[in-house]
This record gives C-alpha cells, sequence and structure tokens, in this order.
C-alpha cells in the first residue's frame, strides 16, 4: 500500500482550480489539508467490487467513475467534479460492515445520477467572493501575529460558503437518498446500512461545525430525512438481507489492512493484540511491524497468512513490499512475481514487480522490468509511479529519448504541465523523428502548453 498524491482526472483537476482556487491559501497555512490518496490494489479492487454493481444499477458506466481513497481519518464520502467519488479512510475504518459503505457509496452515486453536480458551480460561486475575502483577511492577521484572530476568520469564512451551499443541497441529499435505495434495491442488497451511517450522523446537525464530521457539513442532515430513509429501509423487499461471509471476511481484511499501515503500531496492537490469531490480526501486525522496522516480527505474521492461503495474491504482495522497503529487492522479487501470477490484471501490482527487479541492480533484469512496466501503464496510463521507473529503465539501458519521455507522461499524468512541455521538448529531441513516440512527445507538448495557458487565465 502506498500514500501518494493523487493521479487525478483533467476534468476533476478543472473542476478544482476553477472552483476551489480560494482554498489553495488555507492550505499554505495549514498543509495537513492537502491530503494525499492511498493505491493498494487490495482495496481498490474490493472498493470496486462493492460498487460497480451500483453504478450499473444507477445507469452509470463504471469504468468512467473514478473512485479515490484519501489519507484522512475524518468521516467523508462525496463526489467532486464530475463522476469522481472520494471516500476517506476514516469512514472505511468505522462503518462496520459492507453494507454500510455500500450504502454510502449508493448515495453518493445518487448525486452523480441526479446531475446534482451541474448546480454545484452557481453555489460555489455565490460562496467564493465572502469566503475569499474573509480567507484573505485570516491570512493577514495571522501574517501580523495574530494567530487565534487568523483562524476565527479562515473558519468563520467557510462557514459562510457552508451556508451558501447547503441551502442548495438539502432537496438534493433527499433525492440521493431516494435514489441510493434504489439502487440498493436493484442489486438485491438492504438499504439498512445507508439508513445507520446517516443515523449515526443525524444529532451532529445541532452542533457547530467545528465539532461536526465532515460528512455532516457537506451532507446536510435532519431527524425528518432519517426518518424518511428508515420508512424507505422498512418498505425495502430486501431490507433483511445480510452481508455475505466472503464479504465480511474481505472487508475485515481491508479495514485490518488500512489500520496497520494507517495507524500507530501501539495502536495497532491494542486492537489486535498477539493472542489475536484472526487473519485480519496477523495482517494489522504484519504492517504494523513493517512500519515499526520490526522485520522479525512483520515476516512470521505476514508468513503465516501465506501458510494459510497461498493463492491470495495480495499476501504475497505485502510480502514484496516488506522486504522491497527494508532494502530486500533481491529478496523481495520472488513474492512480487508470485503475486503477478496469482493476479495478472493488477497494474499496481506489476508496478511494484518492476520496482523491485530495478532495485536488484541486475542490468540483467531491467528487460522483465520493463515488460511490467508497460503492461502496468498499458492498463493504467495515468501510473504515475509507473512512468517513473520506466523512465529509469530507459536510462538505464541508455534510451534518453524514451527515457525523457516516460519522465513527460509523469508529469503530464499529475498535472504539472510545465516539466511535461520541457522533458517532452528533450524527447522529441533525441527521438527520430515521424515514430510514435516523437508523435507522443509532440503531443503532450502542444496539449500541455494549451492546459497551462488555461491556468493562467
Amino acid at each position: 500500500m502506498t500514500t501518494q498524491p493523487l493521479s487525478l482526472s483533467k476534468a476533476l483537476r478543472n473542476a478544482a482550480l476553477g472552483l476551489f482556487a480560494a482554498t489553495a491559501v488555507m492550505a499554505a497555512i495549514t498543509p495537513a489539508f492537502a491530503a494525499a490518496g492511498i493505491r493498494d490494489a487490495e482495496i481498490e479492487r474490493l472498493l470496486r467490487k462493492f460498487s460497480d454493481p451500483i453504478f450499473k444499477a444507477g445507469g452509470l458506466d463504471p469504468k468512467a467513475v473514478n473512485l479515490y481513497v484519501i489519507n484522512d481519518p475524518s468521516l467523508n464520502a462525496f463526489v467532486a467534479g464530475g463522476q469522481n467519488v472520494f471516500i476517506h479512510t476514516g469512514m472505511i475504518m468505522t462503518l462496520d460492515t459492507p453494507n454500510e459503505l455500500k450504502g454510502v457509496i449508493a448515495h453518493e452515486a445518487g448525486h452523480i445520477t441526479g446531475g446534482h453536480l451541474a448546480r454545484g458551480p452557481e453555489a460555489y460561486a455565490k460562496a467564493e467572493i465572502p469566503m475569499l475575502v474573509g480567507m484573505l483577511a485570516g491570512v493577514a492577521a495571522i501574517a501580523a501575529g495574530v494567530p487565534d484572530l487568523g483562524m476565527a476568520l479562515l473558519i468563520g469564512s467557510q462557514s459562510v460558503a457552508q451556508r451558501e451551499v447547503l441551502a442548495y443541497s438539502r432537496t438534493q441529499e433527499s433525492a440521493a437518498d431516494q435514489a441510493g435505495a434504489k439502487f440498493m434495491n436493484a442489486t438485491g442488497q438492504s438499504p439498512v446500512g445507508m439508513m445507520k451511517v446517516f443515523d449515526r450522523f443525524a444529532d451532529q446537525e445541532i452542533m457547530s461545525g467545528y465539532r461536526q464530521d465532515p460528512f455532516v457539513r457537506s451532507h446536510p442532515l435532519s431527524r425528518d430525512r432519517v426518518s424518511n430513509l428508515q420508512n424507505l429501509a422498512a418498505e425495502s423487499p430486501f431490507k433483511d438481507v445480510k452481508d455475505s461471509a466472503a464479504d465480511l471476511a474481505q472487508y475485515e481484511l481491508m479495514r485490518a489492512k488500512l489500520r496497520g499501515f494507517i495507524e500507530k503500531p501501539e495502536v495497532v496492537l491494542r486492537r489486535y493484540p498477539v493472542s489475536d490469531r484472526s487473519a485480519p490480526a496477523r495482517y494489522a501486525r504484519a504492517a504494523a511491524f513493517f512500519r515499526s522496522a520490526q522485520l522479525d516480527r512483520a515476516l512470521p505474521e505476514i508468513d503465516s497468512l501465506i501458510a494459510e492461503k497461498p493463492t491470495y495474491a495480495y499476501y504475497w504482495e505485502l510480502k514484496g513490499q516488506i522486504l522491497l522497503e527494508s532494502s530486500r529487492a533481491k529478496e523481495a522479487v520472488a513474492p512480487y512475481r508470485k503475486s503477478v501470477e496469482l493476479a495478472p490484471d493488477e497494474p499496481l501490482i506489476r508496478a511494484s514487480l518492476g520496482a523491485a527487479l530495478l532495485a536488484t541492480e541486475d542490468k540483467t533484469l531491467i528487460a522483465e522490468a520493463k515488460k511490467h512496466l508497460k503492461a502496468a501503464l498499458k492498463d493504467e496510463p495515468d501510473n504515475g509511479m509507473a512512468w517513473y521507473y520506466l523512465s529509469l529503465a530507459y536510462g538505464e539501458t541508455g534510451d534518453e529519448g524514451l527515457a525523457a519521455l516516460a519522465t513527460a507522461e509523469r508529469y503530464y499524468t499529475l498535472g504539472g504541465y510545465g516539466p511535461a512541455v520541457n522533458f517532452a521538448q528533450r524527447a522529441a529531441a533525441k527521438l527520430k523523428e515521424g515514430t510514435n513516440d516523437w508523435q507522443r512527445a509532440n503531443d503532450i507538448i502542444g496539449i500541455a502548453q494549451a492546459e497551462a495557458a488555461k491556468r493562467e487565465r
């Protein structure tokens, strides 16, 4: 599992720039607001298993809906910039069952199918000016040595904007509830989980914005709305349908893995003491011991899981990660190869195998590394990590033009249009004119320059 800046879709990057430019001021003062995304093949696979049937029930193409996991302990999930669903790790780790998480996803799908985001810019445009004025005043106060006043102004400006936006969204929230329940019924699943989630948050509406969970602030609730959700759940012919044993087991593994990587090791060990020999407990401890550099304890935990279930690709993947990031690249290759063998359609695992092969510094393995990195990029062309390692592989074999092109691709994927143009120009100068790679370099130059110009307007 890796934590990295999100590689957002072009549409979402543009929407973020257009609607939330003012928040850059806030981020400059409080870096914690710049949350990082989590990439993990196992977690993404399970979330897709949960969400794709729901998207299909709503008439959406699952491949057109992007799912992002945000490394943030707060309880939140939201839709932004079109068909982009964001889920905080805090939401996943707090909700007790797959059905509850599916209910949240169904609700967010309801926002997409309802076209609610089409009205979003109107609300934000109305709120942007007072928010920006308040935020600038807050920045000035902090710069002048009055941090308490500055933070009060910043928080106050956000509250003003929030009230403007919420005035647009209460009706939309109820419509998303109705749609979410419909999608759950259409997939033969109970909407009770969705009702439980919103019931959990209902009493928070009377709290101040500072004490509310972000989900409440972005999804305005009322007891009437919760009552309507209870009625929807009670009327469902699938209200008594429970999560399958397989879904529950996979969900607990996912939550354990997240906790092992995110929570402090001592917290993980209190939650999953060594006396707990369940698979989720050992999974969490393997990650926690790894993070605290206790390989002598991490490896036995993951090895015990592999012994019990040798066909589970993600156990082998974690073992590979533990060894690779502990400077034991040569030993990491075998478990990564096994993981790719068991899950050949996982681009993240292929990219990690490519990285491990390069880290061995064995030049006889470079060709294999390139093969896996190219395969990963064929399935996931916006994988910045894979482009980075492919550029290194080309550099090792003296292919300077292709190395520069891979670097240009990486920057372009991450929205770094300036560096993308620079590296694409280097690539075009070194590649044979008229080839597909030369043409791609020139395409990046033209497109990235146009996108950079849009940002400056």
